[in-house]
């Protein structure tokens, strides 16, 4: 979300009742949302006007009821997105957004009577207490998938163990369970993923714990189900699998959610590694992948939703590990995003809640084959000018071997802290750099290893031209500029503010010369006068001081805090400065001219002054004077 605060409870809006399971938004139309409850209770609902319509299909008088499992899958075409499917005992279809239905199968299940079957050395029709509890029917279809590559190839998926295939949209169907070598009869399909690569390629995986089998179960077909191959076995023991989905842009990339983590292979199957860093050991139900965002969304039983915000290492994870000594991974394109504050999370106490935005700026992903003991990440524009350098702290935790990443938070460099007690309405930050391409190097112990461009875009909702935007950014610069030369010669005075609380305290003893302690309080005033001009506080005075607070005339005189508070008001904004601004920026730069001349003027006079009361036994190292 826009608010800087992060996600709020309140950015959700309710979609069904019930306990809630499935809800898709139609991808030509964002105000038409489909969800269901429980057992193929369906509805469209018009998310402006909250108009709910049931679409669920119902038998005729005279024919059996459909059987709906408690988890109904519902889909829509990646075809065409009128087309509805629901899977009950049967696959169903619509063509105008649930308006109608048709049957587009025969019973995909084994249609077992569970009266007939036994649990627990009891057969069904003798159970007495809390029937069928939480499962109202057996035998339904719980997974179905249209392939995403060519229209009107079905796979359907039952909780009763039955693989059915169309190739040709429902008008026949073949049944493959028997072509899927080591799965134990009857057992549940829990995904059925057709590939978006290839048009005979699919895989399905099953999830064995109903029947104390926590086995890991994944096959391939290339066949259209006419054969099968695991792609299990480097899964470790135990790992009950309850989806896969695959890759958005490589088909040798798999990601499987089990009943523990999530899991990637690189080589399409052949090997699995587990997916740590901060997700937590939680069961994963579902994985969703991002097409504009090339991020995973996975949804856990427990731990909420988590996000992946870049699936690059994956996908180019073999021309990484192939590469020399390190790789960077080409970015996504980042968004100088203007933030927001209108929710005032900071009163909310106790109930506050909020999950996390992505962190602002562009996310640099890269490969070490070996540690390295001094990292840098360079930079630079597309006329080659350095923009910026990050290193030290930026890069402290990585730089080990292996995948790391660094976050540019897409600003020039900011400028160093400056002494206590100060004050700057901009803060330190430097301006968002202008949309353009950028190229960020790899730089390992003085020497360029590896880059990749970075494509830096604008606010998509914010409505600015390319002049005045350039212009904002010569604007800022200049202000940040401006500000670096007012903390200089903030840092030289709060220096000499400190030695001179240590003088006076000195000038307190009876030997000391009375020319000498008059010579102090002389210069005592001269700084006094010149203090309020770049906001130091006075000798022992409080942290702010100098011109804050809601004297207009004493913050007029700290030019410092003027420079900060323009910058922020310039940088903060999303349209060209104002003519007021410009002006007071002009007016900005030749105050803090003067206030850099008497700043100047000043230090020099304390360095003859410490140098007097050496004698005294006290010796001070007074700043040289600050650059203009």
């Amino acid at each position: 979300v826009r608010n800087k605060d992060g996600i709020g409870n309140d950015e959700w809006f309710i979609v069904n009742g019930g306990d809630g399971f499935v809800g898709l938004l139609d991808p030509s139309d964002s105000r038409v949302i489909y969800a269901e409850s429980q057992d193929g209770n369906m509805n469209r609902i018009d998310r402006v006007t909250n108009e709910r319509q049931s679409i669920r299909p119902e038998a005729k008088d005279g024919e059996k009821p459909y059987r709906w499992n408690w988890d109904t899958p519902l889909a829509l075409s990646p075809h065409d997105p009128k087309t509805v499917f629901a899977g009950a005992n049967k696959l169903m279809r619509s063509s105008d957004r649930g308006m109608s239905w048709a049957e587009v199968s025969p019973d995909l299940t084994n249609a077992v009577d569970r009266d007939d079957r036994d649990i627990m050395g009891v057969k069904g029709k003798d159970v007495r207490i809390a029937k069928h509890d939480g499962v109202t029917v057996w035998s339904t279809i719980v997974s179905f998938a249209e392939s995403p590559k060519k229209a009107g190839i079905y796979y359907t998926g039952s909780d009763d163990g039955v693989v059915a295939v169309s190739k040709d949209a429902g008008a026949t169907w073949t049944r493959v369970t028997d072509k899927i070598p080591g799965v134990p009869k009857e057992t549940y399909v829990s995904e059925v993923v057709p590939s978006r690569f290839e048009d005979g390629r699919a895989y399905v995986t099953f999830d064995g714990h109903r029947g104390n089998d926590f086995n890991a179960y994944a096959f391939v077909t290339q066949d259209f189900g006419a054969s099968w191959k695991s792609i299990s076995s480097g899964l470790p023991a135990g790992e009950v699998v309850r989806t896969l989905t695959e890759d958005l842009k490589s088909a040798d990339v798999l990601y499987i959610g089990t009943e523990t983590g999530l899991f990637v292979s690189t080589d399409a199957g052949a090997s699995w590694s587990r997916v740590r860093a901060n997700l937590p050991t939680v069961p994963v139900y579902e994985i969703t992948l991002h097409p504009r965002d090339n991020a995973m969304i996975l949804a856990t039983h427990g731990r909420s939703l988590w996000v992946l915000d870049d699936l690059s290492p994956f996908q180019n994870h073999a021309k990484a590990a192939a590469g020399a000594e390190a790789f960077v991974f080409e970015p996504l394109p980042a968004v100088t995003r203007n933030a927001s504050s209108e929710r005032m999370r900071e009163f909310e106490g106790d109930l506050k809640f909020l999950g996390q935005n992505p962190t602002p700026g562009a996310s640099l992903t890269y490969r070490l084959k070996a540690d390295v003991k001094d990292l840098k990440i360079a930079i630079t524009d597309a006329a080659g000018k350095s923009v910026r350098e990050l290193s030290g702290d930026a890069v402290k935790d990585a730089s080990k071997a292996g995948l790391n990443t660094v976050v540019w938070d897409l600003r020039v460099a900011p400028l160093r802290g400056v002494g206590s007690g100060g004050f700057s309405g901009g803060g330190n930050q430097g301006p968002m750099v202008l949309p353009g391409t950028y190229t960020v190097a790899l730089m390992a112990d003085g020497k360029s290893v590896a880059s990749a461009p970075l494509r830096v875009e604008g606010d998509p909702e914010v409505v600015i031209t390319d002049a005045d935007l350039k212009f904002r950014f010569e604007v800022a610069t200049r202000l940040h500029a401006m500000n670096r030369r007012a903390n200089d010669a903030y840092d030289a005075l709060f220096a000499v503010n400190g030695q001179l609380t240590l003088v006076k305290d000195k000038m307190k003893a009876p030997t000391i010369a009375a020319d000498l302690k008059a010579a102090v309080d002389e210069f005592e005033k001269e700084m006094a006068a010149v203090r309020p001009l770049v906001g130091v506080p006075a000798p022992g005075g409080p942290g702010g001081g100098g011109g804050g607070g809601f004297d207009p005339e004493a913050a007029r005189r700290n030019v410092r805090q003027r420079i900060g508070q323009l910058k922020g008001q310039i940088m903060g904004a999303t349209a060209r400065p104002t003519e007021t601004q410009l002006r007071r920026v002009e007016e900005s730069e030749k105050a803090l001219g003067a206030a850099m001349e008497a700043v100047n003027a000043v230090l020099p006079k304390a360095t003859a002054l410490f140098a007097k009361v050496t004698t005294a036994g006290v010796l001070f190292d007074v700043p040289k004077p600050v650059k203009p």
